[in-house]
């Protein structure tokens, strides 16, 4: 078979989602504490090495095919994806590897400064086969809520175009878990050295999962027409989700922050994420703008319930994500005149589907990342000790950090700490 324009297409969105998650290494990494930078963008790099492999293995034959209750692919019918040898499926296997890519990513967020880098390498593998993969079955491999699932068939089918509830509420609910599970951070809400610090490292993240995330939204697209409406809705929706944000810390604080900026364009881009092909552009820039407000305001729950979520993944993706697949059924699009959200006449029936699929998504990855959580915490443990925490878990945790300064704490493993400075007096050390 020739390749087609199709082909190429999907292609290219793989590469742009595959970026997201460097993109995400930067976010995160300059939103942590500088002695931690390092270990933040390390989660989300071997996150690419783990899953590309697990993928690979089974993941991919997890996701679809003959289902095992309606909860998962078979994952020996296409093992090592042999059976994908000679045919275009390769293609889309690629494509679904770096979603899942991304989704584990995402978690790490929340954890952050305080996690040991052995026991999220046990973690990613774990979580994405048990998790992950079945969670993408019932919703896109005709599992249990799709059209003729158990679920599904009851309620209906929910819209979730590109990840709403399997990569964003998912790796939100599992962010709060492990939160849950393995404690505040040494000085939450009280140490000011805990404030990001790197803020250009931030928008940086930002701006590359913006460019990723039209190969996010647009790579599944089936028409030319198809594609325009999910392109602008992914400029749109982000565009409004920044100028709500803003306005909300503007209101709020009396200023707004480029850090805000930066937030503010990824709930927009989580909250269009489900919705990216099934609402107007009108729509969209309603939908960023209630993301905004509402991500925004979210962000500080978790001084008030006393969750330590480093990096605000519940406050972005989880509540946002919520937002973008709830949303669906007020303002999803009529299909050939029929159905529709609730402001274009088509009922309840959208909303329900969408209510029914974003419950069975927090119920799922909630429990299964309990279970994964604890048996890592209760076996070779979470979190680093106190020390290598409030030292720096790049030093602890691979001999690195990410900054030279001065001379005294130097960037690689090969010169850790310099012989002069490790005998030099503590007043020459520190003139």
């Amino acid at each position: 078979m020739d390749l087609s324009a199709g082909h190429v297409w999907v292609m290219i969105s793989a590469a742009l989602v595959l970026l997201m998650t460097p993109g995400v290494a930067f976010f995160y990494g300059g939103m942590t504490r500088a002695k931690a930078a390092l270990n933040m963008m390390m989660m989300s790099f071997v996150s690419i090495g783990l899953v590309g492999v697990v993928w690979v293995l089974w993941g991919f034959s997890m996701t679809g095919g003959d289902g095992v209750g309606g909860l998962f692919g078979n994952p020996f019918t296409s093992f090592g994806l042999e059976s994908l040898i000679g045919t275009e499926d390769l293609i889309s296997a690629g494509f679904g590897a770096t979603f899942a890519i991304i989704t584990v990513a995402l978690i790490s967020g929340a954890i952050a400064d305080r996690a040991k880098f052995s026991a999220w390498a046990v973690f990613v593998p774990i979580w994405v086969t048990l998790v992950y993969c079945p969670l993408a079955f019932m919703v896109w491999g005709g599992g249990l809520l799709g059209e003729e699932g158990a679920i599904g068939s009851v309620v209906g089918e929910a819209i979730d175009f590109a990840g709403g509830t399997v990569v964003h509420i998912n790796a939100g609910v599992a962010a709060l878990v492990l939160a849950l599970i393995i404690g505040k951070r040494k000085g939450f809400g009280k140490d000011p050295s805990q404030r990001p610090h790197n803020i250009p490292f931030v928008m940086l993240g930002a701006t590359l999962l913006w460019f990723g995330w039209f190969g996010f939204n647009g790579g599944a697209a089936g028409t030319a027409e198809e594609a325009g409406l999910i392109w602008v809705n992914t400029m749109a929706a982000p565009a409004a989700a920044m100028v709500g944000w803003l306005l909300t810390e503007r209101i709020r604080d009396g200023r707004p922050t480029s850090l805000g900026a930066a937030s503010g364009i990824v709930a927009g881009l989580v909250a269009i994420t489900p919705a990216c092909a099934n609402v107007s552009p009108l729509g969209a820039v309603g939908l960023g703008l209630v993301a905004g407000v509402l991500s925004a305001l979210a962000v500080g729950l978790k001084y008030k319930l006393g969750y330590d979520d480093s990096l605000d993944v519940v406050g972005v993706h989880l509540v946002a994500g919520i937002v973008g697949t709830l949303a669906l059924g007020f303002i999803a699009l009529p299909v050939d005149g029929e159905g529709g959200g609730l402001f274009y006449g088509g009922g309840f029936a959208q909303l329900g589907a969408q209510l029914a699929a974003a419950i069975v998504a927090i119920v799922f990855s909630a429990v299964l990342t309990m279970v994964i959580g604890l048996a890592i915490h209760k076996t070779i443990g979470f979190r680093v000790s106190e020390d290598s925490e409030v030292n720096g878990v790049d030093l602890s945790e691979h001999a690195e950090t990410a900054y030279e300064f001065g001379g005294l704490g130097v960037g690689g493993s090969f010169r850790p700490f310099p012989e002069s400075a490790r005998t030099a007096p503590k007043e020459s050390i520190n003139s």
